[in-house]
């Protein structure tokens, strides 16, 4: 089962791939996207990373407060669209 996790508080010059690895340390990362604004193209300082269900908790726990680019992550599971 896969788990998509909402990834906060990111550098704006981060990429997907810094992200992936970022999380990797802690599990198995299946995909990360980093939300672009449609206009200028720039992140919006926020993105997604789905993991494996059983690493989930492990990532969350880790990632939760760990430093990115001199900035503070916020991680929790994301919440399915309204």
């Amino acid at each position: 089962m896969v788990r998509t996790l909402y990834v906060g508080n990111l550098p704006w010059a981060t990429t997907e791939e810094e992200l992936a690895r970022a999380f990797a340390a802690h599990g198995e990362v299946l995909s990360a996207r980093i939300i672009t604004d449609r206009q200028t193209g720039r992140s919006r300082g926020f993105g997604f990373v789905e993991v494996n269900d059983a690493d989930a908790d492990r990532m969350i726990a880790a990632m939760n407060g760990a430093e990115l680019g001199n900035r503070v992550l916020t991680v929790n599971e994301a919440r399915a669209r309204s």
